[in-house]
């Protein structure tokens, strides 16, 4: 089956079949038109077709992906399998995806929607040159052979919780090879939250380190914190920093720190963000509250692959 007349397939079958894979890192069932050798019932195949699903579904150990036998699928010319993803923490949760494909086995399609992939690199990722990077709250080396960009929110209790992973990472399990960048994020739900950004970029501006301890302070208060008493927050952070109130009050009030909140958002928009916390690795979206061992799993990837490109 050409590949054209297997998205006609896939878009039919899209119509039939809606379901979702609830993973341990909250991943969203996609349908993935996947290239990849053929899927008969053999090792080689099912460790090639193993090996595309975890990157593309982010599943740390290959081990909690199971195949199931191929079978006859629901047209001609289609055969089905279940795929069992097993979670980490509880191997009594699993959850199954119908996986479908062509009879030459090189077309895979998996639930909802679906994307082409090339199964030599079968990371999904956002195009990064379309997001403006320079002069933006920074933790590690500037030539780190990992750049993490997060997209947070200072009212989201999930990025509250995923500072200090995603700390733990930058300055402790993965020193001097991961890079971090912030871009500002605020949802629209949260009613003191741009405004937070805004506070958080003058005190980068003053002092760049200090950035990082007013978020922390942000992450902290964020279950006392109000639009009524934000400014009592922010004052209390700039005087507890050592920040200059004057120039506080002047950057708060202009235009030069909510420009760049603004451009953040409009960037997280135009990646097609839409939830925080939101991570690209190296361009590869970690969406949500991940745990430490999805950071070392991509984390440990891109190395590698960085490694064998040499």
């Amino acid at each position: 089956m050409h590949l054209k007349n297997f998205r006609s397939f896939a878009r039919a079958l899209a119509s039939v079949l809606v379901r979702s894979v609830a993973f341990s890192v909250a991943v969203t069932a996609v349908a993935i038109a996947v290239t990849v050798p053929a899927m008969a019932a053999d090792s080689a195949a099912d460790a090639a077709l193993k090996a595309v699903l975890q990157k593309r579904l982010l599943v740390p150990d290959s081990k909690n992906i199971q195949l199931g036998p191929p079978s006859p699928g629901p047209f001609a010319g289609m055969s089905s399998r279940t795929v069992t993803l097993v979670s980490p923490q509880n191997p009594e949760q699993k959850v199954d995806i119908e996986v479908f494909t062509d009879d030459t086995g090189k077309q895979v399609l998996i639930a909802q929607h679906y994307a082409v992939v090339d199964s030599a690199n079968p990371w999904e990722r956002v195009e990064l040159n379309q997001l403006h990077l320079e002069d933006r709250a920074t933790v590690g080396p500037a030539n780190a052979p990992i750049t993490i960009i997060e997209f947070g929110d200072f009212e989201c209790p999930y990025c509250a919780r995923a500072f200090s992973e995603i700390e733990t990472v930058v300055n402790t399990t993965h020193k001097d090879r991961v890079r971090l960048i912030w871009k500002n994020f605020p949802l629209n739900v949260h009613p003191w939250a741009e405004q937070g950004a805004v506070a958080a970029e003058c005190a980068r501006e003053q002092n760049p380190a200090s950035f990082w301890s007013f978020a922390r302070n942000l992450y902290r208060d964020q279950n006392e914190i109000n639009p009524q008493n934000l400014r009592t927050h922010i004052d209390s952070y700039i005087g507890s920093l050592g920040l200059d109130t004057k120039g506080m009050n002047a950057c708060i009030l202009g235009k030069t720190a909510e420009d760049r909140v603004q451009q953040d958002m409009k960037d997280g928009t135009a990646a097609h963000i839409n939830s925080t916390p939101t991570f690209l690795i190296n361009g590869i979206p970690v969406i949500g509250l991940p745990s430490s061992n999805v950071f070392d799993f991509v984390i440990n990837a891109q190395l590698q692959e960085r490694h064998a490109s040499k």
